[in-house]
């Protein structure tokens, strides 16, 4: 070796730092084996039977949830505040929202069987919508053969997954964190992650889409807007992403976050890649969208693909082999949704409700100490990406609580009946062999203001409990394993509604 290359294997070794039984080196200083929360996670046992493989039982969301149920979470999950679960509230009393059923007429059609691409007239109405808000003037325009229902939107993706063939698919992290496991599923393709950049804000930029395309991926598979983040693609960026992949490769978008955009004053904008298709049967653009996120009916089940009439094709087909098709009687009360002008009044209402949620959240996180930038403000979606780092003062490095990681703020947190979701988990495959420290998302963790603002204000005065705690600020009584006095601090208001409950964690894709 030579002289320059001696330097550099010394250099880069005294970079490293050294776990405690000295068999592994990391670029981290911690050790997670000083960490009880880190063991914890480790100690979810694989190998309890041997038909079972445990990695795959539950998504991070669905774990943070298992643990907070350790705490009391489902015996009395209206003392809770869940900003964990990605699921918008439910209820009638957003100012401008049109009210959501309370019952539905089942038809003699209702009753059959129904065809596994969803019924022509929820088709048709998929298509308007589509057509009316993207691709107004454009000679091609979507009909019912582009849409296909799907019972969810993780059965969406599963059906494009069992029709792709053999092709290198790409997808970004962090992302929603049942890709990798759903995609992992199937070998007709090999699905393979790349890790986007912190400096960028975790951002897709058209440099990234480049490099997929050079080293050989055909299909490439990403969140707009974005989870965990809450950003959404430039309209501009957009564009040209799909400009330099048309012919290349097939995008698959997840748009489910597509109404909750507030980078254009509220007025009822959504975004979609369909305004950059040139060619509704040639691009090979996918869209996944549904029901539960902008219409907010999670429990509905109701999604649909937007694509080609040859994939539309081949999706119906693979629907009949993996879930049998959507419910019927729900898709026929879905139809008068989406009447165009109805859906921008809906988007318009749910803007401003829930831009008002994120900026109170902002506000009381940068209260707390909290300092995240301009590039942290989401300017999509209902979630905060939160840069634990950024906390200032810091804590002192002797705090009994530590809150310096995600996993370690998330389980501080289950002492305030708050649960949010650590950053690790938008990962790829963080709690196997890989040291849980060196993950790029380790300080983060993921908040939902998807909530009711009563539980928004009962989490975020857990958030304050905790980080007083850590500082050795707290009083005998800023903790919810105490007895709390009956004032309330005007700054802080924390507020208990009995007949209020949260939202217990079955998963959150779409």
């Amino acid at each position: 070796m030579s002289s320059s290359g001696t330097r550099r294997v010394s250099t880069l070794r005294s970079a490293l730092n050294v776990s405690s039984d000295g068999r592994r080196f990391s670029i981290h200083p911690e050790d997670e084996r000083s960490s009880n929360s880190h063991q914890d996670l480790r100690a979810n046992p694989s190998h309890k039977h041997t038909g079972l493989d445990e990695s795959r039982a539950s998504t991070g969301v669905i774990w943070t949830t298992e643990q907070a149920s350790k705490h009391g979470f489902q015996d009395e999950p209206e003392k809770w505040a869940n900003l964990g679960q990605g699921a918008p509230e439910v209820g009638d009393d957003i100012e401008g929202c049109f009210p959501r059923p309370t019952s539905i007429d089942i038809s003699m059609n209702g009753r059959e069987y129904g065809p596994t691409a969803g019924i022509k007239s929820l088709r048709a109405a998929v298509a308007n919508l589509y057509n009316d808000n993207y691709r107004k003037g454009k000679d091609s325009q979507y009909t019912w053969e582009n849409v296909c229902i799907v019972p969810g939107g993780r059965a969406g993706l599963i059906r494009i997954a069992a029709v792709l063939g053999n092709a290198y698919l790409g997808f970004f992290i962090p992302d929603y964190t049942a890709y990798n496991e759903m995609l992992s599923l199937f070998r007709n393709f090999v699905a393979i992650p790349s890790p986007l950049n912190a400096a960028d804000g975790y951002h897709i930029h058209v440099d990234k889409i480049a490099e997929e395309l050079a080293r050989g991926t055909s299909v490439i598979l990403t969140s707009n807007p974005r989870n965990p983040t809450g950003h959404a693609l430039h309209p501009e960026e957009l564009k040209l992403i799909q400009d330099i992949c048309r012919d290349r490769a097939t995008l698959i978008f997840d748009e489910f976050y597509a109404g909750y955009n507030y980078s254009t004053d509220c007025d009822g904008t959504t975004i979609s890649s369909a305004s950059n298709v040139q060619n509704v049967d040639l691009d090979d653009v996918i869209i996944v969208d549904g029901l539960t996120k902008r219409f907010r009916l999670p429990g509905w089940r109701v999604a649909w693909i937007v694509g080609p009439k040859d994939f539309i094709k081949a999706l119906s087909s693979s629907g009949s082999y993996l879930d049998g098709g959507t419910n019927v009687p729900f898709q026929e009360a879905a139809v008068k949704m989406l009447e165009p002008k109805k859906v921008k009044n809906e988007m318009q209402a749910l803007q401003r409700h829930f831009k008002e949620k994120r900026d109170y959240c902002l506000g009381r996180l940068k209260e707390i100490g909290f300092h995240m930038g301009d590039q942290s403000i989401p300017d999509s979606t209902f979630y905060i990406w939160l840069d634990l780092t950024t906390l200032d003062p810091p804590v002192p490095k002797d705090s009994p609580v530590d809150i310096s990681n995600g996993l370690a703020f998330f389980h501080a947190l289950l002492e305030e009946k708050t649960i949010v979701v650590p950053g690790i988990f938008f990962d790829l495959n963080p709690s196997k062999r890989r040291e849980l420290f060196d993950s790029p998302c380790h300080h983060y963790v993921r908040i939902s203001y998807g909530p009711k603002m009563e539980m928004l204000k009962m989490g975020l005065d857990g958030i304050e409990r905790v980080v007083k705690r850590a500082r050795g600020e707290s009083g005998d009584y800023d903790s919810t394993i105490h007895e709390e006095p009956q004032e309330k601090s005007p700054q802080s208001p924390v507020f208990r509604n009995p007949g209020f409950r949260s939202v217990e964690g079955h998963g959150e894709f779409h």
